[in-house]
């Protein structure tokens, strides 16, 4: 008797009601991958078809309709658009490096177990999270400190997140305490435990903390909108929602007339979001690896 005929009779027949649940988990799983990027695909083929096409189909669309690039050329020769992407981009740079020192910093200051008041300081950090001065305090507090209208207004006063702060300081707290002792008797100080002990030890918590930070950045847009008075300071999702909300595609337009230029608009919309959305695409799938991984560390304490 062969070892594939001993395996066959050694497999447990399933019964039907375990296949059925399974056939239709399945369905019901792919329905739900169906109904999230399907919108996705939607846009990004919009964007690549020829406007007078797109404007007269209707129903779903998975294939572009007259494959061209002319949107996302109309796109990038608006100059507010370039300008918002690369404003968008220095304050996605150097929040998120900020952002990860000064988090870095206040986790392990209180991840150390023999910190003073360890337990009330905490408990005061934790109180942010669910209550604060409100949004005209916080825009006076903007305005005294002369950090309206500039870019760094949008990165100084979100420097540290208290969620983030919270699962980093509990990853911290997860390193073997004798790592530390032995720097520290080594002659080590807090500053060289953390940059040379800590954080290299800590990368999937790291790479979590930059895809939180990273979105965060990429997508806000309330406060650029609410602090930035110069329009060459406006980052790319201020600008993209007003192209959005106003129909303002008037200065990618340029030369069209009337009919064709309410054809073309619609296609710069869609492309104008892919232009948006595609970066942060592309940055997540090198950051998958380490994200489960750095959540669990970051949120289970062992």
């Amino acid at each position: 008797m062969t070892a594939a005929t001993l395996t066959k009779r050694n497999q447990i027949k399933r019964p039907l009601s375990e296949r059925i649940f399974s056939v239709v988990n399945a369905l019901l799983l792919l329905l739900i991958c169906f109904v999230c990027l399907y919108p996705v695909w939607y846009v990004a083929m919009a964007s690549l078809s020829d406007s007078g096409l797109l404007t007269q189909h209707q129903g779903l669309l998975f294939l572009p309709l007259g494959f061209t690039f002319n949107a996302y050329t109309k796109v990038f020769k608006n100059p507010m658009i370039v300008r918002g992407y690369l404003n968008t981009l220095f304050i996605l740079g150097v929040g998120v490096f900020v952002d990860i020192v000064m988090t870095s910093l206040g986790a392990y200051f209180l991840s150390r177990k023999q910190m003073l008041f360890k337990k009330p300081i905490m408990m005061m950090i934790i109180f942010t999270m669910f209550f604060s001065g409100g949004m005209i305090p916080f825009y006076l507090n903007l305005r005294d400190l002369h950090l309206t209208d500039s870019l760094a207004g949008l990165i100084i006063p979100f420097m540290i997140n208290t969620y983030n702060l919270v699962i980093m300081r509990t990853s911290f707290e997860s390193i073997p305490d004798s790592l530390v002792e032995a720097a520290q008797i080594d002659g080590a100080s807090h500053v060289r435990i953390l940059f040379s002990i800590i954080l290299p030890l800590s990368k999937a918590i790291i790479a979590v903390m930059v895809l939180y930070y990273g979105v965060s950045i990429w997508n806000s847009w309330f406060w650029a909108a609410a602090i930035i008075r110069t329009r060459e300071l406006l980052p790319l999702q201020v600008i993209l929602r007003e192209i959005l909300l106003s129909n303002d595609v008037t200065s990618m337009n340029a030369g069209a007339s009337a009919s064709d230029a309410e054809s073309i608009a619609m296609s710069i919309k869609y492309a104008t979001i892919m232009v948006a959305t595609i970066p942060i695409l592309c940055v997540y799938p090198f950051l998958q690896k380490y994200f489960t991984k750095g959540a669990l560390v970051g949120a289970v304490k062992e």
